[in-house]
C-alpha cells in the first residue's frame, strides 16, 4: 500500500493518543490512594474472573429484560471490536507488505484463515446491526435515561462505516486477485459479504476497483487510530477504562462501606473525613468517573430519580467527572487537555452542576470549590436511599453509594451540615442506644406475656451457653408493629427446640443509620461498644439471627473491621433451614395471594432472595405472585434505607413508598410479605395511604409462618411426653 503514509499516521495518532492518555492518567493520580484495592493471590484470581465474566463476557448487558435488545446489540459491537482487532493489525501490516498475513496463518487458502475470515465477516455484519439498533433508539425512541447529542451519532457512524469499509476492501482485493489469476470474481463461503461485493464489482474497471479497495483499506486502518484519539474526550473512554475499572473493583462485601481509620485523630488534626473536594475521591472512584457509559440504567432504576427527586446517579457521576476535567490545568499546570477554561465556579455552575445549587455559589477560585453546594446540590446526596439499584444495573461496575456516603461524611463530620430531622435519631443513639431515643431499660419489653404462651425468653447474660443469639434490633424493641414480628420469631424458635437467647439491655443500636447518614464517629462508637460486649459473651462462637436486614448487614459485613466476626443469619434463611430439616412444619392453611417485597439490604446487598420465598411457598394455601419487572434484584426500594427512615423525604413528584406500594398492589395480592421492620413501616403507610388496609394486610414472613404452625399439637405432644 503506502508505508510512508501509514508511518506518518502512526506517529501522529499514536503520539497524540499517548499525550492524552498520560494527561488522563496523571489527573487520575491526583486522587487519593484507595486502601480497598489489594492484589494478593486470591484477589488476583477473583479479579481475573470478574473481568472475564462482567467485562469480556458482558454479563450484565442482556441480563435485564428492559434493556435486553440493547444489551445484545452492545454484545455484537463489543464482539466486533475484539474480533476485528486482529484484522486491524493485519491491515496495518499490509500497509507495508500487501501480502502480509501472520506467517501464512490467515492466508485465504488455509483453513484457519478461512474460518477467521468467515467469523470476522459475520461479526462485522452483526456490529452494523447492533449499531443500527442504537441509531434507531436515538432517532425514534429517545429514552429519557439516555444522553443525546452529536457525539453518539458520530461514533455510531464511525463504527458502521469502519465495518462497511472492511467489506469494501475485501471485495476490491478479491476482484483484483482473481483478475491477476485470469479468473472472474466469485462468491466464497468464508467471505460471504466481501465476495458478494466482489461479484457486484465484476463489471468495474481495475482502476475503479483499486480505488474502492484503497478507500476501504485506508478508512478502516486510519479511523481505528483516529477513533482511539476521540476516546479520552468522550463517554466512549469506557472502551479503555472499563476493563481496569472492573478489575480493580473493591472485593469487600457489597454491604461494607469504606472504613475511616483514626477518626478522632483526623477530627483533631482537622484532616478531611469523607469527600468534600474532588481530590478527596480515591483513584478508583475517579476511574469510575472516566468509565461512565452514560447509558442511564442507574437512574432508570433509582427510587429517588424515578419519583422525581434531584438525585440522578448518572448525572451525579457526570457532574463530578466534568468538574475533575475542568480542574486539570489547576492540578497539572499548563498543557492540560481542557485548556484554561472553567476556572471560576460561575462557569462550572452553568455547565456541570447537578441539582441546581444555591445561587450564592459563585466567583470563587476553582481550587476552593466544595463539591456541595458548588457542584452538587445537597438535596442530591440526601435523597439517596443507599439501595444499590444503580450499582446492580451498572454494566461497568461503577459504585455510587460509597461516594454519596463519603460526601455525607464530609458534610456531617467537617461542615456539620445535615438535615435537622436526623438530630433526634443521633441524640437517641448517643444517649439511649436507639434512634427512637427511648429508655435503654425498655429493651426486652417486646416479650412481655410470651411466658403465658409457654415461650421462655432468656437473656444471654444469664444463659451464656446458648447456641443461638436472637439479635432483636431496635425496631422490634421499641416499635409496636415490629414487636409482633419479634414475638412470632420467638415462638417459632421455641417451637423448633432451638437453644436461643437475646441480648436485652446489653445490646445497643448497631449504628447503621448513623453510618449511612455520614455520622461515622457515632457509628464507630456504637460498633466498638457492641463488639466488646458480643465478644465478651462469646457470641463469636455462636449463630446470630436477626429479623432486620440493616442489623444483619452491619453485624455481618461492617463489624469485622472492628474485631467482630460473627456467623450472622437473617431469620428468613434460618426459618427456611428449620422447615427444610422438618423441625418446623407449617400445616395450617393460610389462604391468600401473597407478594413478597425484597429488602435492599437483604437482597441486593447480601443475595438473600430465595429463602423468604421458600418459607412462603411452604405455607399451605399461599399463592406467591411477583410484581411485574420490579422484583428480586430489580425490586424498588421502600424508601427507608440510607437513614431516610429518620428524616423527611426530599421533595419530588411522589413518595418512594407510595410508588413501591402501588407496584405490590398491582399484583392483586391480599397480603404483602416483608422481611424488614423498616420496609414494613413504609409499606404499611403506603397501604394506608391508598386506603387498602381492609383489603390488604402487611405481614412479616415470620408472622405468616407463625399462623401456619399448629401449636396445640405440640402442646399435646409435650404433655404426653
Amino acid at each position: 500500500m503506502n508505508p510512508i503514509a501509514m508511518t506518518v499516521i502512526f506517529v501522529v495518532t499514536l503520539g497524540a493518543f499517548a499525550w492524552s492518555a498520560v494527561r488522563r492518567y496523571r489527573l487520575l493520580m491526583v486522587a487519593a490512594p484507595d486502601r480497598r484495592i489489594a492484589l494478593d493471590g486470591d484477589s488476583l484470581a477473583q479479579r481475573i474472573r470478574q473481568v472475564l465474566v462482567i467485562a469480556l463476557g458482558q454479563e450484565k448487558m442482556p441480563k435485564n429484560e428492559r434493556y435486553r435488545l440493547e444489551g445484545i446489540a452492545h454484545i455484537f459491537i463489543f464482539a466486533g471490536f475484539n474480533v476485528l482487532l486482529l484484522n486491524t493489525l493485519l491491515l496495518w501490516g499490509r500497509a507495508y507488505d500487501r501480502d502480509f498475513d501472520f506467517f501464512g496463518l490467515l492466508a485465504d487458502d488455509f483453513i484457519v484463515g478461512q474460518l477467521y475470515s468467515f467469523v470476522k465477516e459475520i461479526i462485522a455484519a452483526l456490529t452494523v446491526v447492533g449499531s443500527l439498533v442504537f441509531l434507531y433508539d436515538r432517532i425514534t425512541k429517545r429514552y429519557p435515561r439516555m444522553t443525546f447529542g452529536a457525539e453518539g451519532m458520530i461514533i455510531l457512524g464511525i463504527i458502521i462505516t469502519m465495518m462497511l469499509s472492511d467489506f469494501l476492501y475485501v471485495g476490491g482485493r478479491h476482484v483484483l486477485e482473481m483478475r491477476a489469476l485470469g479468473q472472474a470474481p466469485h462468491w466464497t463461503w468464508h467471505e460471504p459479504i466481501g465476495s458478494a461485493l466482489a461479484v457486484a464489482f465484476g463489471g468495474f474497471s481495475s482502476s475503479t476497483v483499486s480505488v474502492l479497495e484503497h478507500a476501504g483499506f485506508w478508512w478502516h486502518a486510519s479511523w481505528v487510530l483516529i477513533f482511539a484519539n476521540l476516546l479520552p474526550y468522550s463517554k466512549h473512554f469506557h472502551i479503555i477504562t472499563s476493563l481496569p475499572n472492573v478489575f480493580f473493583q473493591p472485593l469487600d462485601a457489597r454491604g461494607k462501606l469504606p472504613d475511616v481509620d483514626d477518626i478522632e485523630g483526623k477530627i483533631e488534626r482537622e484532616e478531611p473525613v469523607g469527600v468534600g473536594k474532588i481530590e478527596h475521591l480515591t483513584w478508583k472512584q475517579a476511574l469510575d468517573l472516566y468509565t461512565c457509559t452514560e447509558c442511564g440504567r442507574c437512574s432508570d432504576n433509582c427510587p429517588a430519580f424515578t419519583t422525581g427527586k434531584k438525585l440522578s446517579p448518572k448525572h451525579l457521576t457526570l457532574a463530578l467527572r466534568d468538574h475533575l476535567y475542568d480542574l486539570e490545568q489547576h492540578f497539572l499546570g499548563n498543557g492540560g487537555i481542557e485548556g484554561p477554561k472553567a476556572t471560576m465556579v460561575e462557569d462550572l455552575r452553568e455547565k456541570h452542576v447537578h441539582g441546581d445549587p444555591p445561587p450564592d455559589a459563585y466567583f470563587r477560585k476553582a481550587e476552593h470549590v466544595d463539591l456541595l453546594p458548588d457542584i452538587v446540590n445537597p438535596e442530591v446526596i440526601w435523597a439517596c436511599t443507599t439501595c444499590r439499584a444503580c450499582e446492580e444495573q451498572c454494566p461497568v461496575q461503577i459504585s455510587y453509594v460509597d461516594k454519596i456516603v463519603e460526601m455525607r461524611r464530609y458534610e456531617m463530620m467537617i461542615k456539620n451540615e445535615f438535615p435537622g430531622d436526623l438530630q433526634k435519631a443521633f441524640r437517641g443513639m448517643e444517649t439511649n442506644g436507639n434512634p427512637w431515643n427511648l429508655p435503654a431499660m425498655d429493651r426486652g419489653n417486646w416479650a412481655t406475656g410470651l411466658d403465658k404462651e409457654g415461650v421462655e425468653v432468656r437473656f444471654l447474660a444469664d444463659h451464656l451457653d446458648a447456641d443461638v443469639v436472637y439479635w432483636v434490633g431496635c425496631a422490634a424493641e421499641y416499635d409496636d408493629r415490629a414487636k409482633k414480628v419479634a414475638r412470632s420469631v420467638a415462638k417459632l424458635l421455641d417451637h423448633a427446640g432451638v437453644d436461643w437467647a437475646v441480648m436485652g439491655s446489653d445490646a445497643t443500636c448497631t449504628g447503621d443509620p448513623a453510618r449511612r447518614a455520614g455520622n461515622e464517629f457515632l457509628f464507630q462508637t456504637l460498633a466498638q461498644a457492641n463488639v466488646e460486649t458480643l465478644n465478651g459473651m462469646g457470641v463469636d462462637k455462636k449463630v446470630v439471627i436477626t429479623a432486620c436486614p440493616h442489623c444483619f448487614n452491619t453485624l455481618k459485613n461492617e463489624y469485622p473491621s472492628f474485631g467482630g466476626k460473627y456467623d450472622v443469619v437473617h431469620h428468613a434463611d434460618y426459618l427456611n433451614g428449620l422447615i427444610a430439616r422438618g423441625v418446623l412444619k407449617p400445616t395450617k392453611s393460610v389462604e391468600a395471594k401473597v407478594t413478597y417485597h425484597d429488602s435492599c439490604y437483604l437482597g441486593r446487598y447480601n443475595d438473600v432472595y430465595e429463602s423468604p420465598r421458600k418459607v412462603l411457598e411452604a405455607i399451605p394455601g399461599v399463592t406467591l405472585v411477583e410484581p411485574a419487572y420490579w422484583n428480586k434484584a430489580k425490586g424498588l426500594c421502600c424508601g427507608a434505607g440510607g437513614a431516610q427512615m429518620w428524616k423527611e423525604e426530599e421533595h419530588g413528584k411522589e413518595r418512594v413508598n407510595k410508588k413501591r406500594t402501588l407496584q405490590l398492589l398491582d399484583t392483586g395480592a391480599t397480603k404483602i410479605a416483608t422481611g424488614c421492620p423498616f420496609c414494613m413501616t413504609m409499606i404499611s403507610d403506603g397501604i394506608a395511604g391508598e386506603e387498602k388496609t381492609d383489603a390488604v394486610e402487611n405481614l412479616d414472613i415470620a408472622e405468616l409462618l407463625d399462623r401456619s404452625i399448629d401449636y396445640s399439637r405440640a402442646a399435646e405432644r409435650d404433655a404426653a411426653e
